[in-house]
């Protein structure tokens, strides 16, 4: 496993979430906390998604919502956010430790006869494989160890980052993808200084 103070990260980021709007006025008005996201197909893991400095990401997500029937007004939510023990993918020590993480997960899939999870394209088709599932797996797996052998059950890595390639060619022939993206997942939500409400990013009306 890869040095804790290798892992940590000093640097404070600004990030986007999109969301309901109701949902950003409880967060920004009465102080509830967000909620982390777990599902099985999550890109790094359970934790609060943030698009790092990109505000249109993350409003094209909740208008992306609206379309599905998920979210009635989108909105979008600003958070600073101290990176502190950072799982973070753009490095070799994270993304080395993550082949030994799914050789340890097979066999216990194998014990209780749980398939192995497969990445798959979203309901939408396409080539980007928008249902991780097995990344999912294999990053909680590897954090779940790192929170018992190193946090002592708390959360050990605070944060999650990544940088995703997503998307078409921005350009005929390029090698630019139109929704390339960094996301960081938060884990423990002590690491979030604080919150703000962008006001570009707000849906106007009922």
């Amino acid at each position: 496993m890869p040095s804790p103070l290798a892992l940590l990260d000093h640097r404070v980021i600004v990030g986007f979430h999109g969301c309901d709007q109701a949902t950003a006025d409880r967060v920004l008005v009465t102080g509830e906390p967000m909620k982390p996201s777990s599902n099985r197909w999550d890109w790094l893991g359970e934790g609060i998604y943030f698009w790092e400095q990109n505000p249109e990401r993350a409003w094209a997500f909740a208008e992306e919502q609206h379309a599905r029937g998920k979210v009635k007004r989108p909105s979008v939510i600003g958070a600073f956010i101290h990176l502190g023990r950072c799982f973070d993918l753009t490095r070799s020590a994270a993304t080395g430790a993550l082949g030994g993480a799914h050789a340890a997960l097979l066999p216990e899939l194998a014990a209780i006869g749980a398939p192995v999870p497969v990445n798959r394209p979203g309901s939408g088709g396409g080539d980007d494989l928008l249902l991780r599932e097995l990344d999912c797996a294999v990053l909680n797996f590897y954090l779940r160890d790192a929170d018992r052998t190193l946090g002592g059950g708390d959360k050990f890595h605070q944060t999650v980052r990544g940088v995703f390639v997503e998307g078409v060619p921005a350009f005929p022939g390029g090698s630019i993808f139109t929704k390339t993206h960094t996301q960081v997942a938060v884990r423990d939500p002590a690491v979030i200084v604080g919150y703000f409400r962008p006001s570009s990013y707000t849906s106007s009306g009922a």
